[in-house]
């Protein structure tokens, strides 16, 4: 969807980059940027520096950055396009909690025609859009990293190390506490679980769903400020 998007665009000025915030690197993100043909940059963040860095704690999100390296929106849910998912129906023969996941898909929150016809007015516009930020605003509107989110990018690194030594079970602690001190982090949810593999259950007492239910829909993609 973003190719797409990036061929109408990019004529005009706008470049776009995907980051896959993916620690097992190539070998789990390539299939998916080969398929996507994507003629833009696609990287991939191993490490999971766009959390630390930037905030982003969940996925799709978009940063505006402008020609001279000044981010004008910080992380935001970024979608081209409503996902055909959000539109899907459970089936009648869907075991009940595949059923209950569809349901609670369709209730997330995505705004992708707002998000874009921001986008276009800032290609558009440029400085001049309502939509680029000032400093001041984008400072305002950036996640703030207290010690409790520091403290989590320290637990998520540690437990990455541990993985990377074969050291599954010591991980899925620093993984735990990583979820535990930044709970609305999904990204590190996510690779937690991926990870863990079979033993997903075993390490982690909980799962998406539980967790999407406990902390709230709404929570999970807030709404736009624009």
């Amino acid at each position: 969807m973003w190719q797409e998007l990036r061929a109408v665009l990019r004529p005009r000025g706008l470049e776009i980059v995907t980051i896959a915030l993916d620690s097992g690197g190539a070998i789990a993100a390539r299939p998916w940027i080969e398929a996507a043909k994507a003629d833009h940059p696609s990287l991939i963040d191993e490490r999971h520096l766009c959390d630390e860095v930037l905030g982003i704690v969940n996925v799709p999100s978009g940063v505006w950055i402008d020609e001279t390296g000044t981010i004008v929106r910080p992380p935001e849910p970024a979608w081209p396009r409503r996902p055909a998912f959000a539109d899907r129906e459970p089936r009648p023969d869907d075991p009940p909690l595949r059923a209950e996941s569809i349901r609670v898909v369709r209730g997330l929150r995505y705004e992708a025609e707002r998000y874009i016809a921001a986008l276009r007015d800032w290609v558009e516009r440029g400085a001049g859009s309502r939509f680029a930020l000032p400093a001041d605003e984008v400072v305002r509107r950036s996640r703030p990293i207290p010690p409790e989110v520091s403290s989590a990018a320290a637990s998520f690194a540690l437990g990455l190390a541990l993985h990377r030594r074969g050291q599954s079970e010591r991980a899925a602690y620093w993984f735990g506490e990583a979820m535990r001190l930044q709970p609305d982090n999904w990204t590190y949810r996510r690779q937690a679980w991926t990870l863990a593999g079979a033993d997903r259950e075993r390490f982690y007492s909980t799962d998406w769903l539980t967790e999407v239910k406990r902390l709230g829909a709404e929570t999970y993609y807030p709404p736009l400020e624009l």
